[in-house]
């Protein structure tokens, strides 16, 4: 970054946190934001502060929530089921499909003993207890077709079966090592439909 103004590099270095921006793409959008007007500026800083302070996580399945609980799970005309994903990102591919009318259950990610995460660090607890107090018909169990997302589904099937709750699995639909937050509607609406027993 020869020759660009500190102001510019320090706006690059924070657009390359952003997932999938590079130096290149990042040098572009901060040309962009220059040639926007003060005002739009402004207001997209507050939007990403206003963001950041306000937004929080459902406190009984981890979606994104202002306060308390997020729409699906203060909505009375969802269904008796749980679809389970791995991150609150995972939810918006499922609901544009327009097949799931359910409601959700975010883990905070995927079993993977490598990487240090085992079944403790992620709100597997939180499902179970749910489980056990709310009137359940199905679980669907929608972890990414990794390998971690597999070992997952598979450990939460063997808890929940335990407890006589009926799980499923989205079906292979999906592309093996696919993350379900960049599948399109039409192949996450089939997964869902065509999800089979555990």
């Amino acid at each position: 970054m020869k020759g660009y103004p500190e102001p510019l590099k320090e706006l690059i270095r924070y657009l390359t946190l952003l997932p999938g921006v590079g130096e290149k793409s990042a040098l572009r959008m901060a040309l962009k934001i220059l040639k926007l007007d003060d005002g739009t500026v402004e207001k997209m800083g507050e939007a990403i502060v206003h963001a950041r302070k306000n937004i929080r996580y459902c406190e009984r399945c981890g979606f994104f929530a202002g306060d308390g609980l997020c729409e699906f799970c203060s909505d009375p005309s969802r269904e008796d089921i749980i679809c389970v994903v791995e991150e609150p990102q995972d939810v918006f591919p499922i609901e544009r499909s327009g097949e799931y009318k359910g409601r959700y259950h975010v883990l905070g990610g995927a079993i993977s003993p490598v990487d240090g995460i085992l079944p403790e660090d992620l709100s597997i607890d939180a499902l179970v207890r749910r489980v056990s107090e709310e009137k359940v018909d199905e679980v669907i169990m929608a972890t990414s077709l990794t390998v971690e997302g597999e070992a997952t589904a598979a450990y939460l099937s063997g808890v929940l079966k335990e407890k006589g709750i009926r799980v499923t699995r989205i079906a292979y639909g999906m592309p093996i090592g696919a993350d379900l937050e960049y599948a399109d509607e039409f192949t996450v609406g089939k997964a869902i439909s065509y999800r089979r027993e555990m």
